[in-house]
């Protein structure tokens, strides 16, 4: 008789949970950090045209020169510092995480941060430490350089803002950790279409640093694409462990021309911003509620019973996402995504009835 998987599956996949996305139908869905807004009807038009050209019969070309070029010109990416494109940023991590994983690797990153860091970690059988950041989610920098003296890592992560807590953290702090970590820093910006920091202009300093972005936050979460910037002696290691046509030729042609129109997503982001401001000022007038400073698309809030507000609010037909899951600082915990005026009116009205019952 044949083995089944609980003797041939590896022990620490086996003690995985799988990733789940929360069914948001007839809700407004405020989970997942990803834009309200669609596409005007303009560059719908002009979209579905690029679409209806795009050779799919043949493989994509991975290097995309179209796109990279647009890339670079769009988010300021300087000639001499390569680019790797990814099935979204979480591909990229896992790209460079396989690319490290010898025998007693470390990946290093703040706790809590973006969970597909420890995921990806323990997937390639490397250790993944956190370093516990203050009860504000700030970053304690002498903890985190002595973690890195410990622990010798191959490779930091480094979310900037955070994700879950949306802040950004010191710049000077994350200047000291670059500078002395022993290995590769991944700076992480998904959000930085709302936080307006970057560390895209300091690649030239560094020459440990790799900067990584999504355009998911920027209202393209559907067609998946990341992508990271670094010097050509990493990025050109990274491309050896990249699966062949790992991004489709509809991804690269709609963002091309997507990122053509950046203006329109800009204007979007801004907009995203200013809802998140006046969202943050209501929050932080109901009791019994504390409010986290945001740099990204979401605001993270602490009540007293986080699953009961959650539920309460999804009755009421808003989706959120519960972060009371055990994880250190997150109690009490929940997060919401920023959407449209009436959205976020809707999203404060389920808050508050949810947060004021008994």
């Amino acid at each position: 008789m044949s083995a089944g998987p609980e003797k041939i599956i590896r022990d620490e996949v086996r003690a995985m949970s799988a990733y789940t996305v929360a069914h948001a139908d007839g809700l407004v869905k405020l989970d997942a950090m990803e834009s309200p807004y669609g596409l005007p009807a303009a560059l719908q038009r002009e979209i579905a045209e690029v679409v209806s050209r795009v050779a799919i019969n043949r493989y994509p070309d991975p290097t995309a020169p179209e796109l990279v070029q647009r890339l670079r010109e769009t988010m300021g990416i300087a000639p001499e510092f390569d680019v790797l494109l990814g099935n979204g940023s979480d591909e990229i991590i896992h790209i460079v995480i396989q690319a490290v994983a010898r025998p007693g690797a470390v990946v290093l990153a703040p706790r809590p941060s973006f969970v597909m860091f420890g995921t990806y970690a323990g997937l390639a059988g490397v250790e993944h430490v956190g370093v516990l950041l203050r009860p504000d989610f700030s970053l304690e920098a002498e903890a985190f350089l002595d973690a890195m003296r410990r622990h010798r890592p191959a490779v930091v992560f480094i979310a900037y803002p955070n994700n879950p807590s949306g802040n950004l953290f010191d710049e000077k702090a994350l200047e000291r950790i670059i500078a002395e970590a022993p290995g590769l820093v991944v700076i992480d910006e998904a959000y930085h279409a709302f936080a307006r920091k970057t560390f895209m202009t300091r690649l030239p300093e560094f020459p440990n640093l790799v900067v990584m972005r999504t355009l998911s936050k920027l209202g393209l979460a559907g067609i998946r694409l990341g992508y990271a910037a670094g010097r050509p002696e990493w990025i050109r290691e990274f491309d050896k462990v990249r699966s062949p046509y790992n991004v489709n030729s509809l991804t690269h042609a709609v963002a091309e021309r997507l990122l053509a129109h950046h203006d329109v997503l800009d204007a979007q982001a801004k907009s995203i911003v200013a809802e998140r401001q006046r969202l943050d000022a209501a929050l932080r007038r109901l009791p019994r509620v504390t409010v986290f400073p945001s740099d990204a698309n979401f605001i993270l809030v602490r009540v007293p019973d986080a699953a009961a507000v959650f539920e309460g609010m999804r009755r009421r037909g808003v989706l959120v996402k519960n972060l009371q899951t055990g994880l250190p600082l997150l109690d009490g915990c929940v997060r919401l995504t920023i959407g449209t005026p009436d959205e976020n009116a809707r999203c404060l009205a389920a808050f508050s009835q949810s947060l004021a019952e008994p």
